[in-house]
């Protein structure tokens, strides 16, 4: 089964959605399954994940909501305040619900430090001993206290968003690869090949750019650990639907049958249990 690990659904508001900024009028609007369903089915995908956008519970809740209506979303990485004094109360109102996945952060708008504090590992380890994964979304420049996190918390399994948004438009590869190299030997770690066309130039970028990226990911996960996801709507300021997945495609089309199967859907069915 291809699955595509990840995107986002959401109806735009202004004031709660406003990272969309004005330079990013392609996506200030609704993105509902409707305008999904079209594209997964044109590529051949046949299930998605859809993740968190909104740090609140009535993201969690809109997700689940869709996924329950419609049988192709598997699942949800939803939100919850990791912190709260209440985690274990919120965990057991969802407790019930098996599309909810795992959760995520914004953690790419925080400072480095936020992930290490006592009450957020804590959080980790609560969601982890009910099965919970978790998505990192980070830069680069937080990859080596996401190391000291997943470090902190070695029965958890995570995954790192969007190769950690290396700095594909200013060619930088060396130091992203340094940070990503001990991470990568945590055997309960991921990594998804997405959210790259939006890290490089949006309006000039090519295959080459991104090729090396690929294969570094490659090279530290192998197929085992490494799951196609599109970033979509994201992906619509640097390209279309089918022009992110084109990029998967070609760029596997070189692996065996076994190792495409993996990053194509595999890996994302055994990371986030979906049979």
């Amino acid at each position: 089964m291809k699955i595509d690990a990840h995107q986002h659904f959401w109806q735009f508001d202004p004031v709660r959605d406003s990272w969309i900024t004005e330079d990013m009028g392609r996506i200030r609007r609704n993105f509902l399954p409707e305008d999904l369903y079209p594209l997964l089915k044109s590529s051949g995908i046949e299930a998605c994940i859809a993740v968190q956008a909104d740090t609140s519970l009535r993201e969690t809740d809109f997700l689940l909501d869709l996924a329950g209506q419609y049988s192709w979303i598997s699942g949800v990485v939803g939100w919850v305040d990791l912190s709260s004094l209440n985690l274990d109360q919120t965990l057991e109102v969802y407790s019930g619900n098996s599309k909810l996945l795992g959760f995520r952060e914004i953690l790419q708008s925080k400072d480095p430090q936020f992930m290490l504090r006592e009450k957020f590992i804590q959080g980790i380890q609560a969601i982890g001993k009910k099965g919970y994964t978790y998505d990192i979304l980070v830069y680069p420049h937080h990859l080596s206290a996401s190391l000291e996190l997943v470090k902190k918390c070695p029965n958890q399994k995570f995954v790192i968003d969007h190769l950690a948004k290396p700095y594909i438009k200013d060619k930088e590869w060396k130091e992203w690869k340094k940070a990503m190299q001990p991470i990568a030997e945590r055997e309960l770690v991921y990594c998804k090949v997405s959210g790259m066309v939006t890290e490089a130039d949006w309006k000039n970028w090519t295959e080459d750019d991104l090729a090396p990226y690929l294969e570094i990911a490659l090279e530290l996960f192998g197929p085992d650990r490494l799951m196609y996801g599109s970033d979509w709507p994201v992906c619509l300021l640097a390209g279309e639907y089918g022009q992110v997945y084109e990029v998967i495609q070609n760029w596997t089309s070189r692996l065996s049958k076994s190792e495409r199967d993996r990053i194509l859907g595999e890996t994302a069915a055994e990371f986030y249990h979906i049979y």
